[in-house]
């Protein structure tokens, strides 16, 4: 007959309880790190834009990195009021787009791609066919040339509100932001009527996307922490009082 081992009382109910709670180190959900931090320079401390992301929104919106209504009307309320700034010494240059997000793609076919149906490129990244739907007049496009791709907060706006001190890096993630709702395509026609102008100067013609509009301007200026102006903030409310919830 084997020989026996004796196993103390205080020894067994140890082992059991490692058992049964196991011995890694906490993992948060989804399997990431709950210690790791983003690197520093990305906006409001969040991790920078991997290249070519181009992950499709969530739920009914058009727009990646939406917010809920709710969580818009509490940024809105912490963003900074301020009188509109100066545009000296403003060019679309300091705000490098689009760039390259591999495979020959830049910024302006990686939103195309994203934003449009059944969308087929050439051998150089360039979208041949497709179908879009405007999100600021409601438009259906079948034509990739009539499409622009519209910065949700203009640079020249993001200038005027913050960006002027900016260093290049900066500048150019903001304009080639597809990470946040920055970037969405839309009718040429559209967005040269909108130019650089802010919520309170200039509304999308179908108003059945202004919930999406303010929450989306609401994030973007609260995300590189841009200011506001009182009257740009009104409209924003008024746009974000159009949502359901």
């Amino acid at each position: 007959m084997g020989r026996q081992i004796r196993v103390s009382g205080a020894v067994l109910v140890a082992l059991l309880l490692a058992t049964a709670t196991g011995c890694s180190d906490p993992v948060a959900a989804g399997g990431g790190d709950p210690k790791a931090s983003a690197p520093a320079g990305s906006p409001a401390g969040e991790a920078p834009n991997s290249p070519g992301g181009d992950a499709k929104p969530a739920g009914g919106d058009v727009l990646p990195g939406m917010v809920s209504t709710a969580v818009a009307r509490t940024q809105l309320a912490a963003l900074r009021v301020a009188p509109v700034g100066t545009m000296a010494g403003y060019s679309r240059d300091k705000f490098t787009h689009w760039a390259q997000q591999g495979n020959k793609c830049d910024t302006r076919e990686v939103v195309l791609e994203r934003d449009g149906t059944d969308v087929t490129r050439d051998a150089e990244c360039k979208a041949v066919s497709g179908t879009w739907k405007s999100l600021y007049d409601g438009v259906v496009v079948t034509e990739a040339g009539k499409m622009d791709i519209d910065h949700m907060v203009p640079l020249a706006e993001g200038w005027r509100s913050g960006a002027a001190g900016w260093d290049s890096a900066r500048r150019k993630a903001f304009a080639n932001d597809l990470t946040h709702p920055q970037l969405l395509a839309v009718t040429a026609a559209s967005n040269r009527s909108k130019g650089d102008q802010s919520p309170d100067l200039w509304q999308p013609p179908d108003k059945a996307s202004w919930c999406q509009y303010g929450r989306a301007w609401t994030t973007v200026k609260s995300t590189y922490g841009l200011t506001v102006t009182e009257p740009e903030k009104k409209m924003l409310t008024t746009m974000l009082d159009t949502c359901a919830s």
